[in-house]
């Protein structure tokens, strides 16, 4: 059955390469800054970013260029689809969606632009949707329909060592509140409307991983669900975690364990961890 509607996600949607290339989902690569170092986020290598971060360097992230959406637009106009659905992350997180949308003004096929208003893996399944039903045939009205399905179900649960780096990028939003809080008193957080926003804390690092486990179990209650843990480097407590989440989430159709996106974990700093709770 012919594709009619391409799909693309950015960076941000923290979707494992392999997975995102069987799925014929195409990726475009925010933006890093560490240092005097400027390249596309694939490009910095984990231990790079984390030396920097611990270092004190200057460390900023910036959409894609207004150039790689384009072609990548032009590259899905080349296979013969009608139209590209283009999902992006929050737009008062980032300014990818306003990128994307100059660049589909340039295009030679139709390309609608969506502010999911969602990040990390909620983005990526949203993103996996959407191209299962771009493979089934559906035209490009029901293929934003499957993605907005997920995307406004799925549910963030992110564990932080410290505020400080949100502070440091402006992305804090509500988890603001939580600011000047003792420094073993560790956040945890969620987006809510687009926006970073507190979600609950506890006290010490184990309590607070043991809570957003809590959180993940809740959110997933006797729902069919695929759940995602996103970690950054070598994390022993990543994989600790997603065994974890299989013993107490039986009824999961799917676990990923995936690299976070190095552009958001700019934002997040040395240590976070994040789970992904989305209702199929």
């Amino acid at each position: 059955m012919r594709r009619r509607v391409a799909v693309v996600t950015d960076s941000s949607a923290c979707l494992p390469p392999q997975l995102a290339t069987t799925s014929g989902v195409a990726v475009v690569q925010l933006q890093l800054q560490v240092g005097d170092r400027f390249d596309e986020e694939a490009w910095v290598a984990p231990e790079d970013l984390i030396k920097a971060m611990q270092a004190g360097s200057s460390v900023s992230t910036s959409p894609p260029d207004p150039g790689a959406f384009f072609w990548t637009y032009q590259d899905a106009a080349a296979q013969g689809v009608d139209a590209v659905v283009s999902l992006h992350i929050s737009e008062k997180l980032s300014q990818t969606c306003e990128v994307a949308r100059q660049a589909a003004a340039q295009a030679s096929v139709p390309v609608h632009v969506v502010d999911t208003s969602a990040i990390s893996m909620s983005l990526g399944y949203a993103a996996l949707a959407a191209a299962q039903a771009a493979g089934a045939g559906w035209d490009v009205r029901q293929v934003i329909a499957a993605a907005q399905r997920r995307y406004s179900t799925g549910t963030e649960l992110i564990y932080v060592d410290t505020l400080e780096y949100l502070r440091k990028g402006g992305r804090i939003g509500a988890a603001q509140a939580l600011l000047g809080t003792a420094l073993s008193m560790k956040p945890l957080l969620t987006v809510k409307n687009g926006q970073v926003a507190p979600s609950g804390r506890a006290m010490g690092t184990d309590r607070a991983i043991k809570k957003l486990v809590d959180a993940a179990v809740k959110r997933a209650g006797n729902d069919q669900v695929d759940v995602a843990v996103q970690h950054y480097g070598p994390d022993e407590r990543a994989v600790t975690l997603l065994d974890t989440l299989k013993k107490r989430i039986p009824r999961a159709r799917n676990f990923v364990l995936t690299q976070a996106s190095s552009a958001v974990f700019a934002h997040l700093g040395p240590g976070a961890i994040g789970v992904t709770v989305s209702p199929v």
